[in-house]
């Protein structure tokens, strides 16, 4: 019971990370136009937010270690309350970008001392559903924080204090626990080596994901805001866009289960792509259509990444899931980097339905790639796979990867997910640009 009760909590600290997430990412966006920042600075905020995030990915657990985990996750939280307080106090486009990127920094940290604690509480045969359930708190938490924007408006200090209220009360959950403090971080190991060599079509993938998903999540509210929506209608059309991507994980995981996964990314980069063309082309004004296209978006863009990962995974040999998962990570958080400021500055230049330019290209690159990549090696046979695990494309730290089910084999005490091995001919030539037409 105690173990039960513990779970909970973490799943509503989770929750109220998520929620004071949401909230803030779409608010700056939006509040940004409103105070007249410039194209290039709305992107360079969201560039900062992705350099925290992977710089505390990678400095938190340092941290940790010093400290202890629950002084560690005050900090983080306490931070983060200040710094959505700052953007209230200092209204500036510089003041926004650095307070974004430390912003970044304690989300990543705070975010996974939580995924650390219920690591340490899951056992084997537990994790999955654990993992299914933070996944589905984080994504349900999040969107229902960028909603919350549709009640409490962009203008004055009241969204900015339901932010900072959501992120303080995200630390009692860890603050009051009696029970021993887990195990140290985890260090992201990312190998990119091992990633390329195990999955070309990951490495383009993770970039292309970064690059497009990161600059539609900092960027296309700004879209939003100049064709003439109101803080109720972005939060609107953020959250269909959100709701229909996490409910396409799930059929387009299992379908890929089945059929070659690089079918399944072909599919919906492509669509993907086909969505940002004709929104580029059509440039909609406030009304249906833009919701049409954008919940389109999200629901082909979405899933593009789990199913990535996916792929990757199949061909991981015993060991290396997480060096070929923090590869990901590391190359994604890259994209999702460098995606806003080219965005902002295409948006600048052109028009701001420039921003669909900027995804179609990286999306339609990636199906291309994708297409290519299944004349270079065959499919691998379905019993030989891991299962798909939804997984955010945003909002996922190297601790998610050691609660992801799918890294149990990484440990002697794993669980056996294949039928059999996985044949090393398939992953040795993986790499190869001499295999045509899908012989070996």
């Amino acid at each position: 019971m105690a173990s039960v009760i513990k779970i909970y909590a973490l799943f509503l600290g989770s929750a109220l990370l998520m929620f004071g997430g949401g909230l803030q990412g779409l608010l700056l966006s939006v509040r940004g136009a409103e105070e007249n920042f410039s194209l290039l600075a709305l992107g360079l905020i969201g560039t900062g937010w992705s350099v925290g995030f992977v710089a505390g990915s990678l400095l938190v657990p340092l941290i940790v270690r010093k400290v202890g985990h629950i002084r560690a996750f005050s900090v983080m939280a306490a931070i983060g309350t200040i710094t959505i307080l700052l953007n209230l106090l200092l209204i500036n486009d510089i003041s926004w970008i650095l307070l974004r990127a430390l912003s970044g920094f304690c989300f990543a940290g705070a975010a996974m001392i939580v995924e650390s604690w219920l690591n340490e509480v899951a056992d084997n045969k537990s994790r999955g559903t654990i993992f299914s359930i933070y996944v589905t708190i984080n994504m349900a938490a999040s969107t229902m924080g960028q909603i919350a924007m549709s009640v409490t408006g962009t203008a004055g200090y009241i969204p900015f204090i339901v932010g900072a209220i959501s992120f303080i009360c995200a630390v009692l959950p860890t603050a009051l626990t009696s029970s021993p403090q887990p195990k140290p971080l985890q260090s992201a190991k990312p190998d990119i080596g091992l990633l390329y060599r195990t999955s070309p079509i990951a490495v383009i993938a993770a970039f292309s994901v970064g690059m497009a998903n990161g600059a539609f999540g900092t960027l296309a509210p700004v879209y939003g805001y100049e064709q003439g929506l109101d803080a109720s209608g972005i939060a609107l059309l953020f959250a269909v866009a959100a709701i229909l991507g996490a409910v396409a994980q799930v059929p387009f995981g299992r379908l890929s289960d089945r059929i070659d996964r690089r079918l399944v990314l072909i599919g919906l980069s492509g669509s993907a792509a086909v969505i940002g063309a004709l929104t580029a082309i059509i440039n909609p004004s406030a009304g249906w259509l833009m919701y049409v296209l954008f919940a389109a978006y999200g629901f082909a863009a979405n899933p593009i990444y789990a199913v990535a990962v996916a792929h990757a995974n199949d061909f991981a040999k015993d060991g290396g899931f997480a060096k070929i998962a923090g590869g990901m990570l590391l190359i994604m958080g890259i994209g999702l980097a460098i995606g806003p400021a080219v965005a902002s500055l295409i948006m600048g230049a052109w028009s701001p339905v420039g921003l669909f330019v900027v995804t179609a290209t990286f999306h339609g690159a990636l199906a291309g790639a994708a297409y290519l990549r299944m004349r270079a090696r065959k499919s691998l046979d379905a019993a030989y796979r891991q299962p798909f695990q939804p997984v955010s494309d945003k909002l996922t730290t190297p601790e998610t990867l050691v609660l992801d089910p799918r890294g149990d084999r990484d440990s002697d005490e794993g669980q056996d997910w294949k039928e059999a091995p996985v044949p090393d001919e398939l992953i040795e030539t993986e790499g190869r640009s001499d295999v045509q037409d899908g012989k070996l």
